[in-house]
């Protein structure tokens, strides 16, 4: 039962990100069942070579094991100890809950927590799992801002793309509208101000920082001076995160060739890493219907692509992530995620 407006709110957030994906899934199905889509699409899939699927989901599921060993680098650079394969277990039950589960925790949310449990410095681990997202956005933002400015200076060859084209990337698209939202933000500040109701929240906003946000942001100061104090970690883990993403996609690639799309790789350098950080606003379940919609629009808008080997490329992207998603189901139902104790994996800590 709904005791509070929070769970109420809780309620109508998490309905709406499942009326995204449901409303998305629907539209997906009339449109294919229009004209000789559902034909074409059918004979895109028929075309898959299953060894080269094997392989993708492969390079996918081995990524994700080099990821938690990126997290593993962080979370030793805050000497915060733990044992690696306790780390990947994590990590792939936060990658089940993100594909999988309608709930309204996230999978970062849930390794934020389980961490936790395994060493007694909980504020540093439950930090690692915000860095390593972090990271893992810029890395993947690098690999987009690099490869659209290769194609906007027409380099690499056989490039397709017009200053027409590019204009409406997403990465761009929204330059004039940073100025308009400071001076949005300034106007509800000062409206705030000059209204007398308006200073009381503003009061109490100010009181509840210092009470409870400043003693957050002093710890995150000195975990932050940790971090950077080993530059050296943060730059393995930084490249570390780009080759990731660039032989991930580069899997996804021989994908795309095995459906029969002929586009240059360098379309999936960008298309995919914006799908992807796009795909991280919290709309829908798991990016579900949004990166699939992305990744269409992206690559028949500028890789002349057509709409259903678009669409059968995204499709296959979402079950390699399903699957290889499957492993953090087992590790929940087994408990293999939990220390010994709950609390600390003694085993493990002095490793």
């Amino acid at each position: 039962m709904l005791n509070t407006k929070a769970d109420r709110s809780k309620l109508a957030f998490l309905l709406g990100r499942i009326a995204v994906v449901a409303g998305g899934i629907i539209w997906a199905i009339l449109w294919v069942s229009r004209g000789q889509r559902w034909e074409n699409l059918t004979k895109i899939f028929l075309r898959l070579n299953l060894w080269v699927f094997a392989a993708t989901l492969g390079i996918f599921i081995a990524a994700q094991v080099i990821i938690a060993l990126r997290w593993w680098l962080l979370l030793r650079s805050q000497s915060a100890f733990m044992g690696f394969w306790t780390l990947v277990k994590l990590h792939f039950l936060g990658l089940f809950y993100n594909n999988f589960m309608p709930g309204s925790v996230g999978g970062d949310l849930l390794r934020a927590w389980y961490v936790t449990k395994h060493t007694d410095k909980r504020f540093k681990a439950a930090l690692s799992v915000f860095v390593d997202r972090v990271i893992g956005l810029l890395g993947t933002l690098i690999i987009a801002v690099f490869f659209y400015l290769l194609v906007l200076h027409g380099q690499g060859g056989g490039s397709s793309f017009s200053n027409k084209d590019i204009t409406p990337l997403p990465l761009f698209v929204h330059k004039r509208f940073f100025p308009w939202a400071v001076a949005g933000v300034a106007a509800v500040f000062f409206g705030l101000l000059l209204y007398r109701p308006g200073r009381g929240i503003l009061a109490k906003a100010w009181s509840y920082f210092t009470v409870q946000g400043l003693p957050v942001f002093k710890k995150l100061k000195d975990a932050i001076i940790v971090y950077c104090s080993s530059p050296i970690v943060i730059l393995v883990v930084f490249g570390l995160t780009v080759v990731l993403q660039m032989v991930t996609i580069t899997g996804f690639w021989f994908l795309g060739v095995s459906l029969g799309i002929t586009a240059s790789i360098k379309y999936y350098y960008i298309c995919f890493t914006l799908a992807w950080v796009l795909g991280v606003l919290p709309i829908s379940i798991g990016g579900a219907v949004v990166v699939e919609g992305l990744l269409v629009v992206l690559f028949t808008r500028f890789a002349n692509v057509s709409t259903e080997q678009a669409l059968a490329l995204a499709l296959c992207q979402r079950s390699v992530w399903m699957l290889a998603s499957l492993p953090g189901a087992v590790i929940h139902l087994l408990g293999a995620h939990l220390p010994r104790d709950f609390f600390i994996d003694y085993k493990q800590a002095g490793d």
